[in-house]
């Protein structure tokens, strides 16, 4: 498995890099536009950018998408039905249809209440013809699972469609978030298993036939049909491929990642070359989840963030997206004429536009909700882009009349503007596209704020520096739970407002540093980050290849599968059981449920991994007994015993060396080593 192919799908570019594993060594790499209606062209294209002749030579095909997070924040999915098996919802869950059956256990493992086949039939028989998928959710279910398997049996019985068990996908208490968690994995089901195999069919066609991966949330990578059976896992996968890419570009343990991409900046910490797991969980379009992710904050800036003069006539960059001016001119030269045509006066405010925005249709069907000046809006747009002057001029209606953000919400427009990247145009410093089109576009919004071009350049460039040196300060306060946000505490943005402007005719200067090295990747961040990195007096290692490191990251990925089981005493303490994702049993003493857990622990952990496509294969087992002073205090309380087996596939340049998996004892305070 030597050469992999790694992808990386964001939201303005699909990057792609083709890896020598075993010499550490990036032979090829490309970008191409990502394809938001069909994300498998984009991929394809992206492919034949790299102009690899060895594709024949590939063995693994490594894939990082912002799919499934950009599905739910969307709320797009498909039809669930949600079968809770003895609780109701107290709290919103994304699925409209829910049918609740007596059952569930307590927490023992016991049954509770009687599961009640008679009437859970009749509940899924109210399901029938309105749902794609179920998600099956009962009452301490990661106690004892065998309500959800049952329910599980009879839904591929009586419905036939896909299934999700909440216990599955969580080890977790928090029966809501557990819940949520089902029911967004069988709304994403059919949304991955499209785009994996539109990927499949676009690669045989290309003559390469191997295994596909995909980066988790936690960076780790999982087989294609484990990917179709939890797509939730991969909740994240583009931040986390980019730590991962940021960790083999740079060789370095401990850093600050700063990914910089079209749209947003996400900053990671890395400790010993893992990134730093957000214990409570992904949260992801107003949803808590029980899926692990990578700790990471993320900021609405971006190369291709949106500049412009509010209302109060103050810079503003971002949080949206639009389309560089630099860019849709090279493709659309006629927006230079019309916005050469462009002269208001500087007292004239416009309400819902700037002065250079300019629109494009991107989808006219993607919403039957349409007024007549909508109509007419679409059709001026029908075969180019077109200035908010020209729209206007061409439906005979006034500037500020024309508000296109529910047209640009829906998908039926996209914007096109001032970016960042437009910036870097104007001054000469990057000539990808047409400067021509951003230094006239940016002189024109220079004159609304009164300036120069050369001034507004400075000024919005400045502004673009300070969010990336707050983007970096707040984050290390974040991770280190510092519970306050720089901007709205008057005395934390007193002193970092005198680190980042620092006069000379001040009596007080402030001055702090990070004691991480920072790691810049993304597209943007030479442009950007040395200046910002300055700012806030820190170490900055930018690697090579930094623009493609998501894909880098996809392609030198981890398999990691952990399997975790609990032990706890019997009920009335008489014997103990042993509750797993798959069964709950019991055992006379705490020796034999030890040995059975560590050893089904091991081969389910084996398993788990060879089938996501791990070949070399090392386990690590962990044991723990949790015991607590008695009120007498001669002796310990046994409370209860976790057992993990965590198999990793080794990584090509390590193998040959020997490692050592270590079993970890510490009732009895010692360690084995296992061959």
């Amino acid at each position: 498995m030597s050469l992999v192919l790694g992808i990386d799908t964001g939201g303005t570019y699909t990057d792609g890099a083709v890896i020598d594993r075993r010499n550490r060594k990036v032979l090829v790499k490309a970008k191409s536009l990502t394809t938001k209606d069909d994300l498998s062209r984009g991929i394809i294209s992206c492919i034949n950018s790299l102009e690899f002749e060895r594709l024949a030579d590939i063995s693994l095909v490594s894939l990082s998408t912002t799919l499934a997070t950009n599905a739910i924040v969307e709320g797009h999915g498909c039809e669930v039905g949600l079968l809770m098996i003895g609780f109701t919802p107290e709290q919103e869950i994304p699925v409209r249809q829910i049918q609740v059956v007596p059952g569930g256990h307590n927490v023992k493992g016991i049954e509770k209440e009687a599961f009640d086949e008679q009437q859970t039939r009749e509940a899924l028989e109210a399901l029938r013809g309105s749902v794609d998928a179920v998600a099956v959710s009962g009452y301490l279910s990661i106690r004892n699972p065998e309500h959800e398997l049952h329910a599980q049996a009879l839904i591929d019985e009586v419905l036939g469609v896909p299934v999700v068990c909440a216990h599955h996908l969580s080890r977790s208490l928090g029966i809501h978030e557990r819940t949520v968690t089902a029911a967004l994995n069988a709304k994403l089901l059919p949304i991955v298993k499209d785009l994996l195999d539109a990927v499949r069919a676009a690669l045989h066609a290309m003559g390469i036939l191997v295994p596909i991966m995909v980066v988790r949330g936690d960076g780790t990578l999982v087989g294609e049909d484990s990917a179709k059976q939890k797509p939730i896992e991969t909740l994240l996968s583009g931040p986390a491929a980019s730590i991962i890419g940021a960790t083999f570009l740079s060789g370095l343990n401990d850093a600050m990642v700063l990914d910089m991409g079209g749209t947003t900046t996400d900053v990671a910490l890395i400790r010993g070359g893992i990134p730093r797991i957000d214990e409570r969980g992904a949260r992801v379009g107003g949803y808590l989840t029980q899926i692990e992710a990578a700790a990471i904050n993320t900021y609405g800036l971006g190369g291709d963030s949106y500049i412009q003069m509010d209302m109060a006539r103050k810079l503003k960059i971002g949080p949206q997206r639009v389309m560089p001016i630099s860019m849709a001119a090279s493709e659309h030269p006629h927006l230079v004429d019309e916005l050469r045509g462009i002269n208001i006066p500087y007292a004239y405010l416009l309400r819902f536009v700037q002065v250079v925005d300019c629109f494009y249709l991107l989808n006219a069907g993607s919403t039957s909700v349409l007024t007549e000046t909508d109509k007419k809006i679409i059709e001026t747009l029908q075969n180019e882009p077109h200035s908010i002057f020209t729209i206007a001029q061409r439906i005979d209606t006034d500037v500020n009349l024309l508000n296109l953000e529910r047209l640009i919400n829906v998908d039926v427009l996209g914007r096109i503007s001032v970016t960042p990247t437009d910036l870097l145009h104007a001054n000469g410093s990057l000539k990808i596209w047409d400067s021509e089109a951003a230094l006239l576009a940016v002189s024109k919004l220079a004159a609304r704020f009164g300036l120069s071009s050369d001034e507004f350049v400075d000024f919005a460039s400045e502004a673009v520096i300070d969010e990336l040196s707050y983007a970096c300060v707040q984050s290390l306060i974040n991770h280190e739970n510092g519970g306050f946000d720089i901007k709205s505490s008057s005395a934390a943005s007193y002193f970092f407002e005198k680190q980042i402007h620092p006069r000379e005719d001040c009596y007080l200067s402030c001055c702090m540093a990070p004691t991480i090295p920072l790691v810049g990747i993304g597209a943007p961040v030479k442009a950007w980050l040395p200046a910002a990195a300055k700012v806030i007096n820190s170490e900055l290692f930018i690697p090579e290849n930094e623009e493609v490191a998501n894909a880098i990251g996809s392609a030198v990925g981890k398999v990691i599968e952990s399997v975790k089981i609990l032990i706890t005493p019997g009920d009335g303490n008489n014997g103990f059981n042993v509750h797993s994702a798959w069964e709950m049993r019991w055992f006379k003493t705490l020796e034999e449920a030890a040995e059975y857990s560590t050893v089904f622990a091991k081969e389910r952990a084996e398993e788990a991994a060879r089938n996501s496509g791990a070949t070399s294969i090392e386990v690590t087992l962990n044991y723990r007994d949790l015991r607590a002073k008695s009120a007498t205090g001669d002796e310990d309380v046994y409370i209860e015993s976790h057992v993990e087996a965590i198999a990793t596939e080794r990584p090509e340049w390590e193998r040959g060396t020997r490692k050592e998996r270590v079993f970890i004892d510490t009732a009895n305070r010692g360690m084995t080593l296992l061959d």
